[in-house]
């Protein structure tokens, strides 16, 4: 009886264990298919989840709308935040949430303030008017013409004059990632410009300025830009710009050819996902034979913008020579279009489109005013001033095309100075308006007397030839009361580059004389110019002959290895430059080597430019 009751004990407790290990193994089942379940949700994309990610798109038609599966997160504006980033929750097809805070006009690390498209760059200079793209009698105009703006075209863009001009569509910068610390930031003009471009008629498109080291970065500025963008009404591509990559300052040096293209394809890839066109912009030297970047990947792919620029430009140069197929031409970064003052790209696109293209997200992009300030320094205050004399009042802080004079302030008026900018020049508030004038013309002192204005002042010193013409600093100088240097006292002012007086007299001493405030003042002749784009001009003059080259520097003694001129400009087109002849065995000194073929030397004392492959060692260094 005894041994039955602990036999049953003994199996009711197997029974009891055999179901608890059921159900243990039930729950861990459960638990598998839980798991496997949010996998695949997750994987999947699922719209329900509102994570900001892209699901990659690759569809390969250009130009076709395609609905991204996922959504594209607003841009936050955190400021004091540049980016704020997401945990990657679904492998390669999750993008990086990012914000960004507007750039400054000034940023040394905007990766294209050294490059073409900065305005610094070269080409041959093209006036743009309403008949440069004219079809002839019968033809369609399949191509377009346009061109590509940034912050260095500056904050206050007629676009009206530009839509004048004949301009179709314009690709626009809204943003770029800092080449060194690699932090992303809002172009400040950009969207001003999209705004007024497409209120005038213009069709738009937009890039941004890359400097990428993965993938993952590539689709978080895509992402940040397919975001900015969605408001807008944007016609033509969304582009990929890459360049100084091979500088060793910037983050992706190093980087080869195969990351390069493959972080590219991640950035356009994403645009396309969005419902955009994707494009590539590179140079030709970069593309051609696949030197830089692989084209049969990219030009296989995506629409195609070269950058190439003839001596002479387009409809004169009927196309780029690059060899590949391309669907845009940047022909010279030194269009001159009517409503805008700087320089600017200028672009031929071999297609066009019939009717603008509707913004993603329907909800009205915030309206924005142009913005004079923009890259300026404003120190805040709140004082009365008069001008020294007089000075122009203006609507921006500048003289350059659409800033108006809209009155004068002269000696005794007064105004409220509410800022002075680290540019020369300060906000006024005056007649309740506000306006902008030369700081330097002003004055705290209500009780300053202009000095009388001596007549005649050329004709008391002999040996100045009378002129009257606006110059400028090359860098900086002093204006004094006296032609010489022997006493500091003299100084009663300094200009910089980009200040600007009238040049009242040349002299055969080496000074030049300045009106200035109702004075007459001297400064050193060789430190002024009258190429007010002094800094900016890629042409080389007699004035400004290093102009758009860059010099290596050389210490080394050369002769001409047959003979060669001597010129004080590195450049054949003017033969009025010519100040003597290098012959073999004749020895000159070389300080710098140019990056368009010329060597600088010291023949005499005098600096000079001779061909560089015209020259040779004459065996040692300069002593």
């Amino acid at each position: 009886m005894d041994g039955r009751k602990k036999k049953g004990k003994h199996k009711k407790r197997r029974n009891r264990d055999g179901a608890f290990l059921v159900l243990a193994a039930g729950v861990a089942v459960l638990l598998v298919a839980v798991l496997v379940m949010v996998i695949l949700r997750v994987s999947s994309g699922d719209k329900s989840r509102e994570t900001g990610n892209l699901t990659e798109n690759t569809a390969e038609s250009a130009g076709t709308e395609e609905t991204a599966a996922g959504s594209i997160p607003a841009a936050e504006e955190s400021v004091g935040t540049e980016t704020e980033h997401t945990e990657e929750a679904a492998g390669k097809g999750s993008i990086t949430a990012v914000a960004a805070e507007v750039g400054s006009m000034e940023d040394e690390e905007d990766p294209q303030k050294s490059s073409d498209a900065s305005g610094q760059g070269s080409g041959a200079f093209a006036a743009i008017t309403a008949d440069t793209l004219k079809p002839e009698d019968g033809e369609t105009a399949e191509a377009t013409l346009g061109i590509d703006v940034s912050k260095y075209q500056g904050g206050n863009i007629d676009w009206t004059a530009v839509k004048e001009a004949g301009i179709d569509f314009v690709i626009v910068r809204v943003g770029y990632r800092t080449k060194a610390t690699g932090i992303i930031y809002e172009d400040p003009t950009a969207r001003y410009n999209m705004q007024e471009a497409q209120k005038n008629g213009i069709k738009v498109g937009a890039y941004f300025f890359s400097s990428a080291v993965s993938e993952q970065e590539a689709k978080e500025e895509a992402s940040w830009l397919a975001s900015f963008i969605s408001q807008y009404r944007i016609t033509y591509p969304v582009a990929y710009n890459c360049e100084d990559f091979k500088s060793q300052d910037s983050r992706q040096y190093g980087l080869d050819k195969t990351a390069r293209t493959n972080i590219a394809s991640a950035f356009l890839d994403t645009i396309q996902a969005a419902g955009y066109t994707p494009m590539f912009y590179a140079s030709k030297n970069e593309m051609e034979g696949s030197a830089d970047w692989d084209m049969d990947v990219l030009g296989s792919r995506y629409k195609i913008w070269v950058s190439q620029y003839p001596e002479k430009p387009f409809p004169d140069t009927a196309a780029s020579t690059y060899s590949g197929r391309h669907d845009m031409w940047q022909y010279t970064s030194q269009g001159q279009v009517a409503g805008i003052g700087k320089k600017v790209d200028v672009n031929v696109a071999y297609f066009g489109y019939s009717k603008e293209a509707e913004a993603k997200d329907p909800t009205p992009a915030e309206v924005v005013e142009a913005n004079p300030e923009v890259g300026i320094i404003f120190t805040e205050t709140e004082e009365t001033v008069t001008a020294k004399i007089e000075t122009n009042l203006r609507t921006a802080p500048t003289t350059a095309k659409g800033s108006q004079v809209v009155d004068k302030l002269v000696n005794g008026q007064t105004a409220t100075r509410t800022g002075v900018g680290n540019n020369g020049w300060s906000r006024l508030e005056y007649n309740g308006q506000k306006v902008y004038a030369v700081s330097s013309f002003l004055t705290t002192d209500l009780a300053y007397q202009a000095p009388v204005k001596e007549e005649s002042p050329v004709q008391e010193g002999p040996g100045y030839e009378p002129v009257n013409e606006i110059v400028t600093a090359k860098d900086t100088t002093n204006l004094r009361t006296g032609p010489g240097t022997s006493e500091q006292d003299t100084i009663v002012a300094t200009i910089h580059y980009g200040d600007t007086v009238t040049r009242v007299g040349i002299g055969s001493n080496g000074w030049s004389q300045i009106s200035y405030n109702g004075q007459i003042l001297y400064a050193v002749t060789s430190y002024l110019t009258t190429d007010l784009n002094y800094k900016n001009s890629t042409t080389p003059t007699p004035d400004n002959p290093e102009a758009g080259i860059t010099f290596t520097p050389a210490n080394d003694l050369v002769t001409a290895k047959s003979e060669t001129n001597l010129r004080t400009v590195p450049s054949t087109d003017s033969p009025d430059t010519v100040v003597g002849i290098l012959h073999n065995g004749e020895v000159a000194s070389r300080t710098g080597i140019g990056s368009n073929g010329w060597s600088r030397l010291t023949v005499g004392g005098q600096t000079v430019y001779a061909v560089t492959n015209y020259l040779t060692g004459a065996g040692g260094d300069t002593p």
